[in-house]
C-alpha cells in the first residue's frame, strides 16, 4: 500500500502553538464528555428507555449537519474566536442538565452544546495542521490527546461533582469553562491564524474533490462507530449492570479514554514514519478482537482488555484527520467540515440504533454485535486512494 505525503508548507513543528491548542481542546471536551456518565441519573430522573437515552446523543450531534457550512465560513474569516469561546459556550448548557424541567429542555440544552462543539471542532484541526509542519500525524496526536484526556478526566470529575452537589446542584462547574475562555482570550490572541480565502470552492466541489478519500473513510467511520458508540455512550450502564457500582462505572469510562490517549500519542507519530494506511489497518484489525475478549471475559481481566480496546480504537482519529488535511487543498476547513459531518452523523445515528438493539437484546449481546461489525472496517483500508500530492 502507498500512503500520503504532506503538502508543501512551513516545515517547522511549532510545539508551543500545538500544545496550546491541545489544552484548549482538553478544557472544551471535559464538558462535552459529561453526557455518558450522567446517563444513569438522566434515565432515572426522566424515566427514559435506552432508545430515548441514545436519542440524547443524536440531538447533541445534530448540528454536525452544518459542519460543511461552518467549515466554509471558517475558510473565509478568522476563526480564532470560535476556538476561544467554545469552552464557555459548551460549559454552560452541559452544566444545566440537572436543572432541566423536562425531556424537551434537556434536548434543547444538548442541541446548543452540539452547535458549540461543531464551531470548535471544524476549524481547530486545520489550525493544528498549519502549525505542525511536516509532522501532521504528531500534531494531530497532540491535539487529539487533549480531547481524549478530557474524556478521561471528565467522567470522574462530573461523578465527583454530582456526588458532592447532587444531580440538581452541580451547575457551578460551569465557572471553570467561563474562566477558561477568558484565559484563552489572552493566550490565543496572538496565535497566527490560517490566511483567509476570499474565494473558496463550493461544498459540492469540495465533496467531489475529496470523494476518493471520503468514501472509504466514511465506511471506516460507520463501522468504527458501532464499537465507539457502544463504549463511549453505554459503557457506564454496561459496567453498572455488571457490578452495581456507579463509581466503577465512571472509572471504566475514564480507563477506556486514558487508553485512547496512549494510543493516540503512539499511533499518530508512528503514522508519520510507517504510513497512515499501515497504522490504520493495524488498529482496525486489533480493536474488534480486543472488544470481543472484553465481552466474553469476567472479573478483573476485563479492565486490561478494555485498555487494549481503547488504545487501538481511539488511535484511528488523528490518522484520519491527518489524511483529510493532507489530501485537501492547502488544509481546508471545508474539507474537514464535510468529514466531521459524516463522522458525527454516522456516530449519532448508530448510537440510536445501538440503544434500540440494547432494548431488544440487552447490552451484552449488543456489545458482541458491535464487535463483529467492527471487522468490516478492514476492507475499506484497501480502498483508500494512496499517495496524492497536489501541485
Amino acid at each position: 500500500m502507498t500512503d500520503f505525503k504532506p503538502q508543501s508548507k512551513d516545515e517547522r513543528f511549532q510545539t508551543g502553538n500545538v500544545v496550546l491548542l491541545s489544552i484548549c481542546h482538553f478544557i472544551h471536551d471535559i464538558y462535552s464528555s459529561f453526557l455518558a456518565p450522567l446517563l444513569p441519573y438522566i434515565i432515572d430522573k426522566f424515566g427514559l428507555s435506552l432508545t430515548q437515552a441514545g436519542l440524547l446523543n443524536t440531538v447533541m450531534q445534530l448540528p454536525a449537519l452544518m459542519n460543511p457550512y461552518f467549515g466554509k465560513l471558517a475558510d473565509r474569516m478568522s476563526f480564532r474566536y470560535f476556538i476561544i469561546f467554545a469552552p464557555m459556550f459548551t460549559a454552560v448548557p452541559m452544566s444545566l442538565l440537572g436543572l432541566a424541567p423536562n425531556y424537551g429542555v434537556l434536548l434543547l440544552l444538548l442541541f446548543l452544546t452540539g452547535v458549540s462543539v461543531s464551531l470548535f471542532h471544524v476549524p481547530a484541526p486545520v489550525m493544528v495542521y498549519h502549525v505542525s509542519g511536516v509532522k501532521t500525524g504528531r500534531g494531530m496526536s497532540f491535539y487529539m490527546t487533549g480531547g481524549e484526556l478530557a474524556r478521561t478526566v471528565g467522567p470522574v470529575a462530573i461523578i465527583a461533582a454530582v456526588s458532592v452537589l447532587g444531580f440538581d446542584g452541580y451547575f457551578p462547574v460551569m465557572i471553570v469553562g467561563i474562566l477558561a475562555s477568558a484565559v484563552m482570550f489572552v493566550k490565543l490572541k496572538d496565535m497566527p491564524t490560517v490566511p483567509r480565502r476570499h474565494e473558496t470552492p463550493s461544498i459540492r466541489t469540495t465533496c467531489r474533490e475529496m470523494k476518493p478519500l471520503l468514501l472509504p473513510l466514511s465506511g471506516i467511520v460507520i463501522v468504527r462507530g458501532f464499537m465507539h458508540g457502544c463504549l463511549a455512550t453505554f459503557l457506564p450502564l454496561f459496567v453498572l449492570g455488571q457490578t452495581n457500582d456507579v463509581w466503577l462505572a465512571g472509572i471504566s469510562l475514564s480507563l477506556y479514554e486514558a487508553a485512547g490517549v496512549a494510543g493516540i500519542l503512539t499511533i499518530g507519530p508512528l503514522s508519520d514514519r510507517f504510513g497512515r494506511e499501515t497504522m490504520l489497518l493495524f488498529s482496525l484489525a486489533l480493536a474488534p478482537v480486543s472488544l470481543l475478549f472484553f465481552v466474553f471475559s469476567s472479573g478483573w481481566i476485563r479492565f486490561p482488555l478494555l485498555v487494549v480496546t481503547g488504545f487501538f480504537l481511539l488511535s484511528t482519529t488523528p490518522v484520519m484527520l491527518a489524511m483529510i488535511q493532507e489530501y485537501s487543498k492547502e488544509g481546508s476547513s471545508s474539507a474537514n467540515g464535510v468529514f466531521m459531518m459524516i463522522s458525527f452523523l454516522a456516530r449519532s445515528a448508530i448510537v440510536v440504533l445501538i440503544g434500540f438493539v440494547a432494548d431488544q437484546l440487552g447490552l451484552e449481546q449488543t456489545y458482541l454485535f458491535c464487535a463483529v461489525i467492527g471487522f468490516l472496517g478492514i476492507p475499506f483500508v484497501f480502498k483508500l486512494p494512496g499517495r496524492r500530492v497536489r501541485e
